[in-house]
């Protein structure tokens, strides 16, 4: 069962309750903060990015965006790690993190130093091999790896961190994988992100997940969703979870690497990419 496979059997078969992921900005104060960074996961434009790299990352940066993720898990399309960097350079972008395939783990030292031309200072696996089929102990034995790649990576000033998929947070016997794997991982060496789209499409509220672990995580992949257990996300503020709630909630968030991504689009995706970010952006928390 591949993802998009995944997530519409779990759309179908979730039925759950909206928690506290009310509309955005339902029912919520609004404070007097904005954003004075937004980042974006290169994911969202991987279809551009895989016909112009360089034109893409032109297109984020005028847009308004100041980093953004990239995909070494996608060998970032074949650019070589110098070109891409003087890419970024050249148009005002930071790169804090990538996302990376576990396969790394029996690399790291090749992946560290293109980390370090790349200016990144996490190294983010974006999901586990066949994740929807792990049981507990499969995820036991996951974070354990983490723990030592992690503490591997940390000695070259390189956090290695894990991102959560919609079936991270699947019940098996009334346990959360996703709890299992965070409660075991080593907070000292190993970084969280948290996707609030797949939590949602997990059919978990992502606020619910900040009040558990907050201070855990140190990047944040902004989703929406237009319900618990979707089998899709939407454009921001389109959806249920509520971002004026979630940002407020993140305690140092100018230190924190917040990037919008978005999967599917009612038209073209630049065009979703920059209502994304004009949503985000001028919101007050």
């Amino acid at each position: 069962m591949n993802r998009r496979e995944f997530l519409t059997a779990l759309g179908v078969a979730a039925v759950a309750p909206q928690l506290g992921c009310a509309s955005a900005g339902a029912g919520a104060s609004t404070g007097t903060r904005r954003l004075k960074k937004v980042g974006i996961q290169l994911y969202t434009l991987r279809d551009d990015a895989r016909r112009d790299l360089e034109g893409t990352l032109v297109n984020i940066a005028q847009t308004g965006y100041k980093e953004v993720e990239l995909l070494s898990s996608m060998n970032n399309f074949g650019m070589p790690p110098e070109r891409l960097r003087a890419i970024l350079d050249r148009n005002g972008l930071r790169a804090p993190s990538t996302h990376v395939e576990t396969g790394i783990f029996n690399d790291l030292d090749r992946q560290i130093d293109a980390a370090k031309i790349l200016g990144h200072q996490y190294l983010i696996v974006a999901s586990l091999p066949d994740g929807e089929k792990l049981g507990l102990d499969d995820y036991r034995r996951w974070a354990d790896r983490f723990n030592e790649a992690g503490a591997r990576a940390l000695r070259s000033n390189i956090r290695v961190g894990f991102h959560d998929e919609a079936w991270d947070f699947r019940s098996i016997g009334g346990t959360t994988p996703y709890d299992i794997f965070v409660q075991r991982t080593d907070p000292s060496v190993v970084a969280l992100q948290l996707d609030t789209g797949n939590a949602a499409v997990g059919g978990k509220d992502p606020l619910e997940y900040m009040k558990r672990y907050g201070s855990r995580y140190s990047l944040f992949h902004i989703k929406d969703a237009p319900s618990l257990g979707a089998d899709h996300d939407v454009e921001l503020g389109k959806g249920i979870v509520d971002f004026r709630r979630l940002l407020a909630m993140i305690d140092h968030i100018d230190e924190k690497h917040l990037y919008v991504e978005q999967e599917t689009y009612p038209g073209v995706p630049l065009d979703s990419v920059k209502r994304d970010y004009a949503y985000i952006s001028q919101l007050e928390f």
